[in-house]
């Protein structure tokens, strides 16, 4: 079975705990959120060991964002990201050893802003009155669809290089019809709620954002990948690579999705 398959697999296993969890919402959605990004955070700092991430502070710090988005919402999700840096200069100052300030604090703050950030948004998102659960499944299918859809035809019709020297793999081909099955697919969960919630050319609207960020996502995670020299972020799921794998598009599309929900005033 090839990669693509195993992971669809993979995904479809996974589906009807993801979307049980995310049904729930509440502390059952945090505490999967706060297990998947500690174990995606890890995988990070184990790559980029060499520059000395201040790991304590990083754990402290993520945890603290995703309990600022439970219990504050936005304004403390932010702060726990501040007090990230307090911890990182407070842990630095107290090592023996001497790395570099700035790649320790880089890497540290980098971990905690991108999984603890990512995760703290589709909780955000969870927590909109009456809507929260189907907006995240649309982010949910709207990432699917589209890095399917995507696959398919950038294997079959691509020939024009999206990113040929981070990911030589996509094409802008895959990329267009990753932008119409994203936004089908965001307009297909959020249709019955057109006349309370979005609207039909903001859902499509909200579909497009999300499949934009979620290939940016991925982008940013094959740079960080390229520049650490190393192929997947780790091997906690075999073939499928490691968590931060998994969750690189989500990590960019939740964000992205709160603040085009946030501008339509449906929040």
């Amino acid at each position: 079975m090839s990669t693509f398959w195993s992971r669809i697999v993979f995904s479809i296993l996974l589906l009807p705990l993801v979307i049980g969890v995310v049904y729930l919402g509440g502390w059952w959605l945090f505490g999967l959120s706060v297990v998947a990004g500690t174990i995606a955070l890890h995988e990070l700092y184990t790559l980029a060991r060499e520059l000395r991430p201040l790991v304590l502070a990083g754990y402290l710090g993520f945890v603290l964002v995703l309990f600022g988005a439970q219990l504050g919402g936005l304004p403390w999700m932010a702060g726990g990201i501040v007090a990230t840096l307090l911890f990182s200069f407070l842990f630095f100052g107290l090592s023996h050893e001497r790395p570099s300030a700035t790649g320790s604090f880089g890497v540290t703050v980098l971990g905690v802003v991108w999984a603890g950030g990512g995760l703290g948004f589709l909780l955000l998102l969870r927590d909109i009155p009456d809507h929260g659960f189907w907006v995240v499944i649309a982010v949910l299918f709207t990432v699917f669809a589209a890095d399917t859809a995507a696959y398919f035809v950038g294997r079959t019709l691509g020939s024009h290089r999206m990113a040929p020297v981070i990911s030589p793999g996509k094409t802008w081909e895959g990329f267009a019809a990753g932008i119409v099955a994203g936004m089908l697919a965001a307009f297909l969960v959020l249709y019955k709620d057109r006349s309370e919630f979005l609207s039909v050319p903001e859902m499509l609207g909200l579909g497009a954002a999300v499949v934009l960020a979620s290939v940016g996502g991925d982008l940013f995670e094959s740079a960080v990948k390229r520049d650490l020299s190393v192929k997947d972020s780790g091997r906690l799921l075999g073939g499928h690579g490691g968590m931060l794998d998994r969750l690189d598009a989500l990590l960019w599309a939740g964000p992205a999705a709160f603040y085009v929900v946030l501008a339509f005033g449906a929040s």
